[in-house]
């Protein structure tokens, strides 16, 4: 599996969003949730949404940190996620559930996020009690 980065850009989810950039986040399939500096998210006006959660790493130590919400931008992908309040000396991450609300896939030989195709979803036909 080859590692690459990718530029993106973070915002609150509001009507008039301060947006703030980052160079270089390493795409990480391998982690499950999103990872940016405090200091930017803060500057963006990300607010903390989970507190004092425990998070294990790679090397089995567990690390405690904040997540926020977010809206993520990669170039024609976006969604809104989780996001870890990432602190000094922790990596800049776009980790799976992202990659997931991208609907994007990792093509590691080009180096670069692609779509995933057409998301499934219920049959139109399938009739119950639950249909709209």
């Amino acid at each position: 599996m080859g590692i690459f980065s990718v530029d993106i850009r973070v915002c609150k989810p509001t009507r008039r969003p301060k947006r703030v950039r980052f160079k270089g986040v390493v795409v990480d399939s391998g982690s499950e949730v999103s990872w940016l500096p405090e200091a930017e998210l803060e500057s963006a006006g990300i607010e903390i949404f989970k507190k004092d959660q425990v998070f294990l790493m790679a090397n089995g130590q567990p690390v405690t940190r904040d997540v926020g919400i977010a809206v993520i931008q990669c170039g024609e992908f976006k969604t809104v996620d989780e996001v870890v309040f990432a602190k000094r000396g922790d990596l800049r991450l776009l980790g799976a559930r992202t990659l997931e609300g991208f609907n994007a896939i990792v093509n590691t030989r080009e180096k670069k996020l692609i779509a995933a195709g057409p998301l499934p979803a219920a049959h139109n036909k399938a009739r119950s009690d639950h249909a709209l």
